[in-house]
């Protein structure tokens, strides 16, 4: 039985975001403690604030400062919090409709045990320490026996406000490949490449998916094919990705490996990058210990003909 494969992976960037008026507002009042909603047409507060009217998309400004007490009206329990979550000890995520809003704000409570928590209960912010205008400037919120708050219009106007944000995003997952892909790796690590014919178009795809994507039919053939190829696209990269050893600017380039009938990614290194054109002609460079090859290069035969690759850009 051949090997399961299997390796965690992480799909990591930070998202990066300029704010609008509202959005400002809302963000650099967290940061002074102050929690601010905007007021509808039909006098709805809306808590988070957004910039247009989910009814009638029109732009709203009218902020309205809210309570940092509430009501929960909804929650989930969470025993096993994950990296970077708000809080390292079992909490809920609850629904929390502030007093003087009209909807409610998703956050953390911190309760000890899911018995403590129920639907109707009146929490509080519980502030950060520090706080620099992000939603985790509210720590969490905790259960709460005081008095309802009130809301009051505001002018949203503070000092050193917040322009913009950076949200990180991260996805971690275990990736297992199916027959197709597991053969595909295996022959990369033995520094040959095979795709799979369909059975019904007879065409040959690289990477191989266990099924045609045209026909729908299963694959099964496995045909081994380049190692050479021909640079059928490519675009300059210019910006320096985070964690890549690599200079920029650098190319990436569809290749159409020769026998296959789709082209895969890869870099182009070897030459300058103003000089990787389409049809260009390149080869695997493995390096010592990689399972893939690290780029491709240039093999310095002549360019291929556009007519031999037209049907793959």
């Amino acid at each position: 039985m051949p090997e399961v494969l299997s390796a965690p992976l992480v799909v990591e960037f930070p998202f990066t975001r300029s704010l609008g008026p509202v959005q400002s507002a809302f963000l650099t009042g967290l940061r002074e403690r102050t929690v601010l909603g905007v007021r509808t047409a039909d006098g709805k507060v809306l808590v988070p604030p957004v910039e247009y009217d989910p009814v009638t998309a029109e732009e709203i400004r009218d902020l309205v400062e809210v309570a940092a007490t509430g009501t929960v009206t909804t929650w989930a329990w969470n025993p096993h919090p994950r990296r970077d979550q708000p809080l390292d000890t079992p909490f809920a995520w609850a629904l929390v409709r502030l007093d003087g809003a009209d909807t409610a704000l998703l956050h953390v409570l911190d309760a000890p045990g899911p018995e403590a928590v129920h639907t109707g209960m009146r929490v509080r912010v519980r502030w950060a320490e520090a706080r620099t205008g992000a939603i985790t400037d509210i720590a969490c919120f905790e259960p709460y026996e005081g008095e309802a708050g009130g809301s009051a219009p505001h002018d949203g106007e503070f000092a050193d406000p917040v322009t913009g944000i950076v949200t990180p995003a991260r996805l971690d997952y275990t990736y297992s490949p199916g027959r197709a892909q597991s053969a595909y790796l295996e022959a990369l690590a033995g520094r040959r490449v095979v795709g799979e014919r369909c059975p019904s178009c007879r065409k040959v795809y690289v990477p191989p998916r266990g099924a045609c994507p045209t026909c729908g039919v299963a694959t099964d053939e496995q045909v081994e094919v380049g190692p050479r190829g021909t640079v059928t696209t490519f675009c300059v990269v210019n910006i320096k990705a985070k964690n890549l050893d690599i200079e920029v600017p650098y190319v990436y380039a569809h290749i159409a490996l020769d026998g296959a009938d789709l082209a895969l990614h890869a870099r182009i290194g070897g030459i300058p990058y103003d000089q990787v054109r389409m049809g260009l002609r390149v080869e695997p460079v493995w390096s010592e210990g990689n399972r893939h090859p690290d780029h491709y290069r240039p093999t310095g035969e002549p360019d291929a003909d556009y007519d031999a690759y037209k049907e793959l850009v």
